[in-house]
């Protein structure tokens, strides 16, 4: 029977990368967006500025996560690749060192020195590279980092959740923008919450309240901030 048959088990490490640039930019799209209509629409705007406001923000916000992830991951990756390629030169320069820090590893987390130093002698011969990138560094093609994937998985959830808040200022009845879009706002990042913590196996009461106090204090800090300079200005 080969392996992929008896290891069926599905991990949640795998979508670590994606289901972090996703809940980040679904998050920030709702309550940065949301923020901002709400603040806007406090200092009296008109009901075009409230809109004008929020689209620039949707594709402000948007390609601003795109752009700050792909540097923030591309900066990883870049390590990641000189680790590996310091890595890869140790291993050239001594292969016997490099074997027995492997094994050493592997004493360290349980084995015997006779069977480590045999577990050690099989990853190198097979994937010597592979073997230390593993255990030394923690890299491995689940956790290893991709910009590309976290810049478009940011834009597009920041985009999806920015359009939420927006979509209920359009429908708003005139005068009540502030109350409808703090309201829609709320119900998505409960939604958000537990969501997230669904796909990432952890206690959904917990992330619900986290993503809804934060986002109900910033919409209120907002909002205070953009009634009090709708009565200065």
């Amino acid at each position: 029977m080969g392996a992929e048959r008896l290891h069926r088990e599905r991990h949640r490490t795998g979508s670590v990368a994606w289901l972090r640039a996703s809940v980040l930019g679904a998050n920030d799209g709702i309550l940065s967006t949301a923020s901002l209509l709400v603040g806007v629409a406090a200092a009296a705007a008109s009901p075009g500025a409230v809109l004008t406001a929020g689209v620039a923000g949707l594709v402000a916000g948007a390609m601003s996560m795109a752009a700050g992830e792909y540097v923030s991951v591309s900066s990883q990756s870049d390590a990641e690749r000189a680790d590996l390629d310091r890595e890869r030169a140790e291993i050239a320069a001594d292969p016997g060192h490099e074997q027995a820090e492997l094994a050493a590893i592997y004493v360290g987390r349980g084995l015997d020195q006779a069977l480590a130093r045999e577990v050690a002698t099989q990853l190198m011969a097979k994937d010597a590279l592979g073997s230390h990138a593993l255990e030394e560094l923690g890299i491995s093609d689940v956790t290893v980092a991709r910009p590309l994937q976290a810049a478009i998985s940011s834009a597009l959830s920041f985009a999806f959740g920015a359009a939420l808040p927006l979509a209920a200022a359009l429908t708003a009845p005139a005068g009540s923008v502030v109350p409808v879009v703090a309201a829609t706002a709320l119900a998505c990042l409960i939604l958000l919450g537990w969501f997230g913590a669904r796909v990432g196996g952890a206690p959904a009461g917990k992330a619900i309240w986290r993503v809804t106090s934060w986002g109900a204090a910033a919409m209120a800090i907002t909002a205070g901030i953009g009634a009090l300079a709708g009565t200065v200005l």
